[in-house]
């Protein structure tokens, strides 16, 4: 049976960055993100065929990396453990975004590669279950299979079997928030995720702090979520954000993802912040030097020209908080 899936990416509020357990991919502290509509999104149709005699994946209309294959194949591995097929598959994927450029795309990938490989095999997953399918993956894809705001628990569980995510607030609450993207790279990051977050885990002397103040924010921000008070929202966002990449700076080797255009970025976010007189935008960063500035509909186009006057700002996205997972008959072969 040929499956084609679609899920957007998600940006988050509070950061995953670090792992209890690398093998089941189980995070050191909770997030909460926002999935963000069609325009950062990822395509893939799935078909486990009996003439295949390896697994075939192309992505982006190119045959995937040995990187990139063997991620899709060991992922495949899980979902044919949990039927007992041994059949091969076809995948096509198609993103919507330039791919490990720090907008999420493993997020994306993932979620859309769970749900229509699981699919494809005959499993009937709930929201959860595929939640912790394609947590296996890429950590931040557990979000990507909701829409609207999410929480990824950590649990405490050694067999991840409490670590999974959940919608807190639907899309149709948000309708009013936007994500303004600046791109000042379409580069492939020099250091992946999970590399990046070992060494920090293991190097930096600001990570068990983070840890600590993690918490806090994390329940500060579900709070303001529930109330939908932005406002309250705008810091949290933008001091969880220099914390990630604060700890990773402190790492040895550093980690720097962030460019000259990402600090020219977050003092203008400020100083349009002191120019309205209250908490109206508010940036973030992901493993990549692209920002995203949270804030509404009133103020998106002031923020959207501000933007595009910056050097080294080479696109500017306006994004919506879109929806989880959905499935296609339009295939992509």
């Amino acid at each position: 049976m040929k499956v084609t899936a679609l899920a957007n990416s998600n940006i988050a509020l509070i950061k995953y960055w670090g792992r209890r357990d690398d093998q089941l991919v189980l995070p050191a502290n909770s997030s909460i993100s926002f999935t963000m509509d069609e325009q950062l999104s990822t395509k893939t149709t799935v078909e486990f065929a009996n003439g295949l005699v390896s697994d075939d994946v192309c992505l982006d209309g190119r045959k995937a990396t040995e990187k990139e294959y063997s991620r899709v194949v060991s992922f495949l591995g899980l979902v044919r453990a949990k039927t007992g097929i041994k059949t091969k598959a076809k995948v096509v994927s198609q993103n919507t975004f330039p791919k490990s450029a720090g907008l999420a795309s493993s997020a994306s990938g993932f979620a859309a590669l769970a749900a229509a490989s699981s699919k494809a095999a005959g499993l009937n997953l709930n929201e959860k279950e595929l939640s912790m399918l394609a947590r296996l993956g890429s950590g931040s894809a557990s979000r990507s299979v909701f829409g609207g705001c999410v929480e990824w628990h950590a649990g405490k569980k050694k067999d991840g079997s409490d670590c999974y995510a959940e919608q807190i607030s639907p899309p149709g609450k948000w309708r009013d928030l936007r994500n303004i993207i600046a791109i000042s790279s379409m580069e492939e990051k020099h250091i992946g995720s999970s590399a990046a977050m070992a060494v920090t885990s293991k190097t930096s002397s600001f990570y068990s702090a983070r840890l600590k103040s993690v918490g806090k924010r994390l329940a500060e921000m579900r709070n303001a979520v529930r109330k939908r008070d932005f406002e309250t929202m705008v810091p949290i966002i933008m001091r969880e954000s220099d914390s990630m990449h604060a700890a990773m700076l402190d790492s040895w080797p550093p980690v720097v993802y962030l460019n000259e255009t990402s600090f020219r970025i977050m003092r203008e976010v400020l100083a349009f912040n002191q120019s309205q007189g209250k908490y109206a935008a508010a940036y973030t960063f992901d493993a990549g030097p692209n920002a995203h500035v949270y804030t509404t509909a009133k103020y998106a186009e002031g923020i959207k020209r501000m933007l595009s006057e910056l050097p080294g700002v080479m696109k500017i996205m306006e994004c919506k908080i879109g929806e989880g997972i959905k499935f296609s008959e339009e295939h992509l072969f």
